[in-house]
């Protein structure tokens, strides 16, 4: 008897196949067709699907939209700006010579990208446009790190300090003087280019003061070995005393090397009403009490550098949590705090280093800031013939909204209705049901005028709703029914 087999060769990106006839009792065969089927996958797609992980093919594709996406909005925020600020006269004459005010609204000429900061001499060669205010900026260092300027390279070669210092003198400075028209527009086309992290869920919650968080550089002066972790018998805990006084255990595959280091650490301390850290009391172990306090470990910068993408990901969080709790508790801006920081560690690196992404509110709280200053000390510069012609300028056909914004001012148009506009979150209320039970009948006309009665369902309520769960609690007790059975006995 005959029987017709096929095998099947299952592997990570290929699938090997087979068919034969075999008849089992003349122990004969013939192989009917065979062939294999190779899936085309990279190499880091191929290792990935290998360990199980599962590979989205889409996934890339994705990415890069979004990365379309951020350029484009970025883009069209650059455009508005131009617009606006060449109505009022802040641009460079060479930047504004290049850019397409007709047509091509607010764009750049073709196969061209000029530079706020830096422009062409005679000579063909680029020279920095605010020369007296990198100056004035030198002068500044030679005041607090007068060594820094003697000092020498490996070459040999004079120290120099960078140009791009001068934008983060200029935010400083423009919190307090008179900044030129040139460098208001240098400095509000630099806040386009880094705006800061902006979660549009949750970022309007109330502050919450319970709780205080600060970041606290300590040294680990004893390290005491203890017992083995209960649930991972590879980790053992450790108990590590601080420069303060204060105590921190933790599980660890192998002992630290931390004895007589400067770590950071973000602390969290839990308060009461009247604002004073709590005591939580144990009659047992300690009487008397104890601070409720949380100690978590911060990784140097050197140490992140050294981490995955994977692992940075991690502990996103609280690298985040640390640049935001330091920049808080400096009671300066952005600029400002990243300017003093030069002023004192000059080698610091800023970018990745000193300011990881943090939270939008603090550059807009700090441009906010920056323009009322300047108006301030210059209303000849903000008019509200100015105003008005900025908002015929971007809003040519949409009178409703000229309206609406003829009662703002300079720094919500740059602010909220530019820089950091965002788009409201879509309404969902189509994809709601129609409630089967609840509905509202009403008399109309159709096309030819005949009178006709219609039925519009009301829409229905989510199952978190309390209302919902009150409901369903009575359904309940409503269906409910009770049998009375006679047990047997024996």
């Amino acid at each position: 008897m005959g029987k017709n087999i096929l095998g099947l060769d299952l592997g990570t990106n290929s699938i090997g196949w087979a068919l034969i006839e075999q008849n089992f009792e003349e122990k004969q065969g013939q192989i009917l067709g065979m062939g294999s089927r190779v899936t085309p996958m990279s190499q880091d797609i191929l290792g990935e699907f290998g360990k199980g992980n599962s590979v989205s093919q889409t996934a890339e594709r994705t990415s890069y939209r979004s990365t379309r996406r951020l350029r484009e909005r970025y883009l069209l925020r650059r455009e508005r700006l131009h617009r606006v600020l060449n109505v009022l006269g802040f641009l460079p004459t060479h930047y504004a010579a290049e850019i397409d005010f007709e047509k091509r609204l607010g764009k750049f000429l073709n196969e061209t990208e000029p530079k706020v900061a830096w422009k062409k001499n005679d000579k063909q060669k680029f020279e920095f446009l605010f020369q007296e205010l990198f100056e004035e900026m030198i002068s500044d260092f030679k005041q607090h790190q007068p060594e820094l300027l003697n000092r020498k390279n490996r070459n040999g070669e004079d120290v120099k300090i960078p140009y791009d210092w001068a934008i983060y003198f200029l935010r400083k400075k423009a919190l307090e003087k008179v900044i030129t028209k040139k460098q208001l527009a240098w400095l509000i086309l630099n806040f386009n280019q880094k705006r800061g992290y902006y979660q549009l869920r949750g970022e309007d919650d109330e502050e919450n003061t319970t709780q205080k968080e600060f970041v606290l550089a300590l040294t680990i002066n004893k390290i005491e070995k203890g017992e083995v972790d209960r649930k991972n018998d590879k980790r053992t805990w450790y108990k590590m005393t601080l420069s303060n006084g204060w105590e921190y255990s933790a599980t660890f595959t192998a002992e630290p090397q931390w004895l007589n280091a400067e770590k950071d650490f973000l602390v969290t301390e839990e308060l009461d009403q009247d604002g004073n850290i709590k005591i939580v009391k144990d009659k047992k172990s300690d009487p008397t009490g104890k601070e409720k306090r949380k100690i978590t470990p911060l990784p140097s910068f050197e140490e992140i550098d050294l981490m995955s993408k994977k692992d940075q990901d991690k502990i996103y969080k609280k690298i985040k949590a640390r640049t935001e709790i330091t920049i808080a508790n400096s009671g300066k801006t952005v600029g400002s705090y990243i300017y003093e920081t030069l002023l004192k560690t000059p080698n610091q690196k800023i970018r990745g280093k000193l300011v990881r992404t943090i939270e939008r509110r603090f550059y807009k709280q700090e441009l906010k800031a920056i323009l009322q200053k300047q108006i301030e000390l210059q209303p000849e510069l903000f008019t509200d013939n100015l105003y008005n012609d900025c908002i015929r300028e971007l809003y040519r056909n949409n009178e409703a909204h000229q309206l609406t914004l003829s009662k703002r001012d300079f720094v919500h148009l740059i602010v909220e209705d530019i820089l950091f506009y965002q788009r409201p979150l879509r309404s969902q209320k189509s994809s709601i049901s129609n409630c089967s039970l609840e509905f509202r009948k009403y008399k109309t006309k159709d096309e030819n005028g005949i009178d006709i009665e219609r039925t519009e369902y009301l829409k229905a309520i989510p199952k978190s709703n309390p209302y919902y769960q009150e409901f369903r609690i009575w359904q309940w007790m409503y269906n409910l029914s009770i049998y009375k059975k006679d047990d047997d006995v024996n």
